[in-house]
């Protein structure tokens, strides 16, 4: 297949472009492609005459979206309506990357595919309504708390406060599935060679809150777990603007009644991960 990556420039998207062995992927970073501009993503996708586009592309600066809304949406739900658009003008299938910041958060148990979205963030509106772009023989990928080798992310941040003196302080408050970038990218992947249409929650196991995996980052990186102190979201200072869910757990439901094995428990990358930034 031929497959046209949007974001290839960041965290998933560097991941997705090695995630296709045997096959021809092209990708577009921010600075090629502003997928806010229609005209620039018909010519691009056009171009291109993909098979299929993995649509990863977005805004995800949560704080800095609730700031500017109209940013959010013109590149996070207009932006996937340009994309998905050009693909189907071309015969392409989308699969468009989404997050767990479509719930409140408010479910005890762990959201599947078919509990009703309510975001309460821009963020998370901003990209309901990029899942609401795209056709009913796309996929859509819904992910959360995602981690990897590139870019700014949890165990980056971890390990770089760790190298200063004194405790580490994380919310205890908020619940959800740590994801690693190249386990995304290759079950992405998989779900777009297997041309499955639909909704996926795609991400490792193993609930926690972030204290937790804190902690589980500074052990995994030989470091004193104890260091990290537990802070509750309402005394965070400052305080953040956007909400964010309490309860961000994912059930891999749609993967897992499709009998697609579910993905390492987080501790499995995590190790990974943490040699690979220590290294």
């Amino acid at each position: 297949m031929k497959i046209l990556v949007t974001g290839a420039g960041g965290q998933v998207g560097t991941e997705l472009l090695a995630a296709f062995p045997g096959h021809e992927v092209v990708g577009v970073t921010h600075a090629h492609l502003d997928v806010g501009d229609r005209e620039a993503v018909l010519e691009a996708v056009a171009a291109t005459a993909p098979e299929a586009v993995v649509h990863a592309a977005a805004w995800t600066a949560v704080d800095a979206c609730e700031a500017d809304p109209d940013r959010a949406l013109r590149v996070n739900a207009l932006g996937s309506r340009h994309v998905a658009e050009a693909a189907h003008r071309a015969g392409a299938r989308v699969c468009y990357v989404s997050t767990d910041y479509v719930f409140d958060g408010t479910k005890a148990e762990p959201y599947d595919e078919w509990d009703p979205p309510a975001p309460r963030s821009v963020y998370g509106r901003s990209k309901l309504g990029g899942e609401h772009a795209v056709g009913v023989d796309d996929t859509i990928v819904r992910t959360s708390w995602v981690c990897g080798r590139y870019g700014p992310n949890m165990v980056a941040t971890v390990l770089r406060l760790a190298a200063t003196p004194g405790p580490l302080r994380f919310v205890d408050d908020q619940w959800g599935h740590p994801t690693f970038a190249d386990d995304l990218a290759a079950m992405i992947a998989r779900l777009v060679l297997e041309r499955r249409p639909g909704r996926f929650h795609v991400t490792n196991q193993g609930a926690v809150s972030w204290f937790e995996f804190a902690r589980a980052v500074l052990a995994a990186a030989g470091d004193d777990p104890a260091r990290v102190e537990p802070i509750a979201t309402i005394d965070l200072d400052p305080p953040r603007p956007a909400p964010r869910p309490a309860n961000s757990v994912l059930d891999n439901a749609a993967l897992r009644l499709s009998g697609i094995p579910l993905l390492d428990h987080h501790e499995v990358p995590l190790a990974r991960l943490v040699a690979h930034l220590t290294a």
